[in-house]
């Protein structure tokens, strides 16, 4: 059997599967389905400074080969993540996981993931810098280089454990952006986050969700995903963890290719919560197929 196993910012993964944030909870409730110590690791659902209740209803829109979700980061806060949520699944999975973080201006995301880097469990710190700037005229601090490094300094000065910046692909330039989250300290680059789409309802003529756009995700989106991948994995020299439309052992292999070191899914955990165990579980066969003896060796394949 060939070899699954990664690592990620220095920290040794079984293989590279990964459930994305926002697609798996905090974890305990597929543990109820199946043993996740399988998974590489997750990203938990994203956490902001304060509880947030998100968006409002409906919110969610099927499209033609994915989705399109503007649930608005609800969740319960930092403090009831680390006193509730994080004492839950330390029952059910013993393996580090991904704390994925969100906020509305740098000192949020400075407070949150200072609080978290405090959590043993925590291995790495994703931070989604696809959130809008209240202070910056509603500006996304993952459109702008600058307002993305800013947070990332701000993060790597409170925390010791490895930074993954979390990237939006609604860019002219993600380049630009990743190489100045390098430059400013990032330990790793994760994307892509969603894509911005609409649906509109032909009977009332109006947006299909309440907050008229959201962010389009599923197999639809993948060769966006693994263009975006190759080339941020071919411009910095820090790791990359791939995800966007993501749905067979195939596909993670595809996406090791174009650089990714790890790869996350998404939207088929929504559709198939085994999703991941399939893939994984799926891997050696196609590995063989494609005399593959280690995944480690295919990281940037093609060139």
């Amino acid at each position: 059997m060939g070899k699954l196993n990664v690592n990620l910012c220095g920290i040794e993964l079984d293989n590279p599967i990964i459930p994305a944030s926002g697609t798996f909870g905090f974890g305990y409730e597929f543990a109820e389905l199946y043993d996740i110590n399988c998974l590489g690791t997750f990203s938990f659902k994203g956490t902001t400074r304060q509880p947030r209740f998100g968006n409002p209803t409906p919110r969610i829109a099927e499209c033609t080969a994915g989705m399109i979700n503007a649930v608005g980061l609800q969740n319960p806060g930092v403090e009831q993540v680390i006193a509730e949520e994080l004492p839950k699944l330390q029952k059910v999975f013993h393996k580090p996981v991904m704390a994925n973080v969100s906020g509305f201006c740098v000192s949020d995301y400075a407070e949150t993931c200072a609080m978290l880097d405090n959590q043993p469990q925590v291995g790495w710190l994703e931070v989604n810098v696809s959130c809008p700037n209240v202070h910056g005229g509603g500006m996304s601090f993952g459109v702008d280089p600058d307002a993305a490094a800013e947070v990332v300094r701000a993060v790597k000065a409170v925390t010791s454990k490895p930074v993954i910046v979390k990237l939006s692909p609604n860019v002219t330039d993600i380049v630009a952006i990743a190489k100045a989250c390098e430059d400013a300290g990032a330990d790793g680059i994760s994307l892509i986050n969603t894509l911005l789409g609409m649906r509109i309802d032909l009977r009332t003529r109006k947006p299909v969700i309440a907050n008229k756009m959201g962010g389009f995700s599923g197999p639809a989106v993948f060769p966006v995903a693994v263009r975006m991948v190759y080339q941020v994995a071919h411009a910095v020299n820090i790791p990359v963890v791939g995800m966007g439309g993501v749905s067979s052992a195939e596909d993670v292999i595809e996406m090791m290719l174009a650089g990714a070191t790890a790869v996350e899914i998404g939207t088929m955990n929504l559709i198939d919560p085994f999703a991941c165990k399939k893939i994984i579980d799926d891997l050696p066969r196609v590995m063989e197929q494609y005399n593959i003896s280690s995944l480690s060796d295919i990281i940037k394949g093609v060139g």
